[in-house]
């Protein structure tokens, strides 16, 4: 997940951290515009890191499903999805943990403040 801004994160029920996609279409403009203003207050710092990334692959079980037709027995190998890790080198805001807790708290301070509720509900 490099840089983020195309990745869509919802964490909404958590009410940790609230990325696009989530909450009201008010609670996404006034978080819009938190988001410029802490952008400007805590710039990104961008650096290379080593990453934990998953991919799924299919792996035999060792178990078979074997079918007895006439004479013919015909068996076919069961696999699982497992998934494993791996590192790769990605670029990473290491400012993103400091400014995300702001742009959620401005964002529900504006909504509070404007709609009597943290959700920008109207």
């Amino acid at each position: 997940m490099s840089g983020i801004p195309n990745t869509v994160l919802c964490l909404c029920t958590v009410g940790v951290i609230a990325l696009t996609g989530c909450g009201t279409p008010q609670y996404r403009a006034e978080k819009q515009h938190c988001e410029a203003e802490w952008m400007l207050k805590i710039p990104p710092v961008y650096r290379q890191e080593m990453v934990t990334q998953y991919k799924n692959e299919e792996r035999p079980t060792g178990e078979s499903i074997c079918k007895t037709s006439g004479s013919v027995t015909r068996c076919k190998k069961i696999k699982e999805t497992v998934s494993v890790p791996y590192l790769t080198v990605e670029r990473v805001d290491i400012k993103k943990a400091q400014r995300n807790p702001q742009i959620v708290s401005c964002a529900a301070r504006v909504c509070t403040k404007k709609y009597g509720n943290r959700d920008c509900k109207p």
